[in-house]
């Protein structure tokens, strides 16, 4: 705790609801409840308040209002993406997207090759760069569609999007974006990126939970996923969940009305963290692409320990961070992510991303890296690993029994 309140370094998983967008909201949680399809003037707020928020998002996306439909997340917005841009395609039956996309569309891209789909998940290099001539090589006559994130949500990579839309539109394939983690950190401007669909969500941009959006370049084709009522235009039916939608674009706008000053802050405070721990903490380092990488995300690894034993302590100085996800053996497997790029496996394990928000200040990034040190030193004492090589580190974690790993997390695979 600082100063009797607990650290938030973890904006990539979920932000605050700002208090300018609660304040948008309330009047649709309390007088104004009205159905904004109902036909009376009672509706009426509710109707145009649901135009004026298409309007809040066009602004920041350099799109058209009608360009863009309200979901309910992220997932939603990749799965009707994909699921559309199949239907449309019948006859091609390639899919190609990446090994360090989010589950939402990493998923997606594994229930396809069991529905038949031939799937290409694209590799990346250390830093996490993507090769365009495999990218190229990879697209062949056919190929359904394409999809890349905008910016990775561990490492904070940024992907050439425009690059991959100029090469999927010369080829004539579709192409989405995962942009869940970029919206309100990036600067985008759909008027310009050749991007067919892009998938956002509230609640990584101080909104609520439960409320995204999918933009759809117009002529792109596009298949309803829930169908039912004419809700947005007819292209995704369900009463729509006034509020959020309020919500969700009072933060669009907030986003785009200090963007440079906010992202400026954001990149001065997480070089300051990286600074000093790298400084003050031997064997660590920084996993991603420093050239190219969100300004407000970072994630470190250090040697020889775990990553959700970092996490234990500092939350009991009531910091929050986030690591990878574990084997069902209890041996700790790292991420997806950070096996596709090749991280040692005695560094992997001991990985933690601390991603900072609007509400986060540089006393309390001098305090996280004060305390971040004082834990990896306590738990490099009493580390077992701490005088093996990697070969007998890695031969340690042997009898992980996930059905699902191939060997990346140390074992010998299953």
């Amino acid at each position: 705790m600082l100063n009797g309140k607990p650290i938030y370094f973890d904006n990539n998983a979920t932000t605050a609801v700002a208090p300018e967008v609660l304040e948008a909201m309330l009047p649709f949680l309390q007088g104004e409840y009205g159905n904004p399809s109902s036909m009376y003037a009672f509706a009426g707020k509710s109707q145009q308040a649901v135009v004026t928020a298409h309007e809040q998002g066009a602004t920041l996306l350099g799109c058209k209002p009608e360009e863009l439909i309200f979901t309910s997340c992220g997932t939603e917005s990749d799965s009707t993406a994909i699921y559309s841009a199949l239907e449309a395609n019948p006859d091609k039956k390639h899919f190609i997207t990446t090994k360090v996309e989010h589950p939402a569309v990493l998923a997606m891209g594994q229930f396809l090759e069991q529905r038949g789909y031939r799937v290409t998940f694209l590799g990346v290099d250390g830093k996490g760069r993507l090769d365009m001539d495999e990218l190229k090589s990879s697209i062949s006559k056919d190929t359904a569609l394409v999809s890349v994130m905008f910016a990775n949500n561990e490492t904070g990579n940024i992907y050439p999007i425009a690059e991959i839309g100029a090469i999927c539109r010369e080829r004539g394939v579709l192409f989405h974006t995962d942009a869940v983690q970029a919206v309100g950190k990036v600067k985008i401007n759909l008027s310009e990126l050749p991007v067919d669909y892009l998938a956002l969500s509230g609640h990584k941009i101080h909104a609520p939970k439960g409320v995204g959006a999918l933009y759809v370049r117009r002529g792109a084709p596009f298949r309803p996923f829930l169908r039912g009522g004419h809700q947005e235009h007819g292209r995704r039916a369900g009463t729509e969940a006034v509020p959020s939608i309020v919500g969700l674009g009072r933060a669009f706008e907030l986003a785009a009305s200090d963007f440079d000053a906010e992202n400026a802050r954001l990149r001065a405070m997480r070089d300051r963290l990286e600074s000093r721990l790298i400084s003050s903490i031997p064997d660590a380092i920084i996993n991603g692409d420093p050239e190219s990488r969100l300004s407000g995300t970072t994630n470190i690894s250090f040697k020889f320990i775990e990553g959700e034993a970092i996490l234990l302590m500092l939350d009991q100085w009531g910091i929050c961070a986030s690591s990878g996800s574990a084997c069902t053996s209890g041996s700790l497997e790292p991420s997806h992510v950070l096996r596709a790029l090749g991280v040692p496996f005695t560094f992997a394990h001991g990985s933690v991303r601390l991603s900072l928000g609007r509400y986060n200040t540089m006393e309390e990034v001098d305090f996280v890296a004060e305390k971040l040190q004082s834990v990896v030193g306590r738990l490099r004492e009493i580390s077992p690993y701490r005088h093996m090589t990697d070969e007998q580190v890695a031969n340690e974690g042997s009898s992980c029994a996930s059905a699902s790993c191939a060997g990346g997390c140390g074992c010998s695979g299953n």
